[in-house]
């Protein structure tokens, strides 16, 4: 893995801050220091490497496809290709990190997993792999989650896991993934946490970079053998940003792909209820880790809103955090409105219908790549499928369907 380092650009220079860290109670350092060395241990680990590729391959379904999407690409003047995350089991690219975690928490002895959730596919990819391992599962989700993404709770369910509703704060990922550090906390002996998104205390947010690179690396073999090219454009969706730094890990270090990151707008930026934390935060430190966030002058933790509840986090992962300040990053953020009809447009155009925090990545591409100059190869990650947000959808057909 590339290591990604850099101090926070708006502080003194004899300040010795960098992005991720370990911000937590002395008594997780040992934790955290054996889940370290279990990392680095599996990394050049031949058995667990084949089972894990065993595992991707005829469980998960790797490698996704590259596919050219002709009628998007014939309306907006650029070829556009898609990475099909949405066609993994689960329907997401979270199953990529939650089989290799739990995989590694089975090699360190561990019995029971935790994890936290906000649109409910890492909660899924997480108790899909529990039940494959043979482990217990228990899945932290805010009360408000749970009512938009109530089919995925039933789903998590029907896979031997215990869901907890969080009712603390804004009920929503920030709080689950607060309630699911004091779990550990309390549980250390037997019990691993298995976070979804690249926060928290390292070397969290490099393990899931680790699992969700295989993104990227498939898709520019893909690109390679198909038209032997780079992507001028390489686009995600972000939240915390795991999907993001999957697709975008093997493309830092080629310059002439230009990276973009599109953060939820929510009711607009001008507003409070937003979650676009790399486009209007600030660095601070937010479970364990420091990264940009939203935050009050005081260094109060803001609310996040997004209606996407997996983009409806306050903060976002250290690496995106370091590409920003290194210029190697573009970050922006489209309204709900926006990722709706967006969700609709991509969905009658090229006939899959994406998780809303996708449709964030496709508003971004409707809008923006009729702008741009030239004819472009845009690689776009779609990093989920829209079944878990009918219900949304179905609350919003006003506005979806508006002026489509």
């Amino acid at each position: 893995m590339k290591k990604l380092k850099q101090k926070v650009s708006n502080r003194s220079s004899d300040d010795s801050h960098s992005y991720g860290g370990q911000y937590v109670p002395e008594t997780l350092f040992p934790a955290l220091n054996e889940v370290q060395a279990a990392f680095d241990s599996i990394k050049s680990d031949s058995v667990f490497q084949a089972e894990l590729h065993e595992l991707l391959c005829n469980f998960v379904g790797r490698p996704t496809p590259l596919y050219f999407a002709k009628n998007m690409s014939l309306e907006l003047g650029h070829d556009i290709y898609l990475k099909r995350e949405d066609l993994n089991h689960t329907g997401a690219h979270k199953i990529n990190n939650a089989v290799g975690q739990a995989l590694m928490a089975k090699k360190m002895g561990k019995t029971r997993i935790i994890a936290e959730t906000g649109a409910g596919q890492h909660g899924v990819a997480t108790a899909t792999a529990c039940a494959l391992l043979n482990l217990e599962c228990v899945v932290y989700m805010g009360e408000e989650d749970m009512r938009r993404q109530a089919l995925n709770v039933y789903r998590m369910k029907l896979l031997g896991a215990t869901v907890v509703g969080v009712s603390n704060g804004s009920r929503t990922l920030k709080d689950a993934v607060t309630e699911a550090i004091r779990d550990w906390m309390s549980n250390l002996g037997n019990t691993f946490y298995l976070i979804g998104s690249i926060v928290g205390p390292a070397p969290h947010p490099e393990i899931v970079e680790y699992f969700q690179s295989i993104i990227g690396r498939e898709a520019k073999e893909q690109l390679k053998n198909r038209i032997n090219v780079l992507p001028d454009i390489a686009v995600a969706c972000v939240g915390g940003g795991s999907n993001a730094i999957g697709l975008f890990h093997d493309f830092i270090d080629d310059k002439s792909v230009e990276l973009i990151a599109v953060e939820a707008a929510g009711k607009g930026l001008d507003t409070n209820e937003h979650s676009a934390s790399l486009t209007k935060g600030t660095p601070g430190i937010l479970h364990g880790s420091y990264s940009y966030l939203l935050q009050s002058e005081t260094g109060q933790v803001g609310i996040a809103h997004s209606i996407s509840a997996g983009l409806d986090y306050p903060g976002v992962g250290p690496a995106l955090s370091i590409l920003k300040d290194a210029g190697r990053l573009t970050s922006t953020a489209v309204t709900d409105d926006a990722a709706l009809k967006a969700c609709y447009w991509a969905s009658k155009t090229e006939g899959l219908i994406p998780a809303l925090e996708t449709a964030h990545a496709f508003a971004w591409l409707k809008e923006t790549a009729p702008t741009l100059p030239g004819k472009k190869v845009i690689l776009l990650n779609v990093s989920g499928r829209g079944d878990k947000d009918m219900q949304t959808l179905m609350e919003n057909s006003d506005i979806l369907f508006g002026d489509a």
